[in-house]
């Protein structure tokens, strides 16, 4: 689901005012489903991913931020390196596999040894870099004690999934973004001015992605996709 999309332009809508309408204490259920709908839009089944990295980091954002004697500085560390380790070990798999696969072969071949490359064939999962180090941001500032650990599975959810930054950033820091779902139940229903402000942004961000950018990537792609011409060779 593009911003620019005819779809989005139904969907945005539709979010913002159920959001002001349904009670506060629940306001936070509603743009986690919204969220989940919205990345889903793109690929349902990678749904899974930023799923799975929320639990993990989650539950070790709890390991690390914990007070309990027990939890001593080194498991805490330990803690930290495996699921920072996981979670760039997904991301790696589904970004860069096919590209190590194929350097590695091209090595091997200047020995003249030849290697079947094995590709891992799945599309990129929309956003998968935005969460990845959104969610590994939050639990390196809690251990650094940065920011206080999230209890509440929800919030900590929509901070991941938020749908507004998930597919196009930027990285929030978890004291800024997570701060503002901490007081998603204590904000004033309606305030003029802050409605006024988010449409105005909006509406110069579509412009600038509709009518500045794009046009000018048309430019841009002709050049890139024909560099080893000459200007006179694309002007003929």
């Amino acid at each position: 689901m593009q911003f620019n999309s005819l779809k989005f332009m139904i969907f945005f809508p539709v979010v913002v005012v159920i959001y002001f309408v349904i009670p506060a204490k629940i306001r936070k259920y509603w743009l986690l489903i919204a969220s989940y709908y919205f990345y889903m839009s793109w690929n349902a089944k990678y749904a899974v991913l930023i799923g799975g990295s929320t639990v993990i980091t989650y539950l070790c954002g709890l390991i690390v931020g914990s007070s309990s004697p027990k939890l001593t500085v080194a498991k805490k560390k330990f803690t930290l390196v495996t699921c920072i380790v996981i979670n760039l070990g997904i991301l790696g798999l589904f970004k860069y596999w096919d590209f190590a696969i194929e350097t590695i072969c091209s090595f091997l071949g200047l020995f003249h040894i030849t290697v079947a490359p094995h590709q891992f064939n799945h599309f990129l999962p929309v956003g998968i870099s935005f969460y990845t180090f959104q969610a590994l941001g939050y639990i390196i500032d809690v251990y650094r004690e940065d920011t206080p650990v999230e209890k509440d599975f929800i919030r900590y959810a929509l901070f991941v999934s938020f749908f507004p930054q998930l597919v196009a950033g930027p990285i929030e820091r978890s004291k800024n973004l997570l701060r503002q779902m901490n007081d998603i139940e204590n904000l004033k229903l309606w305030n003029a001015r802050r409605v006024a402000s988010g449409a105005i942004l909006m509406v110069w961000g579509l412009f600038m992605k509709m009518v500045i950018a794009d046009r000018t990537s048309l430019l841009v792609d002709l050049v890139f996709d024909h560099y080893h011409m000459s200007i006179r060779e694309l002007t003929e």
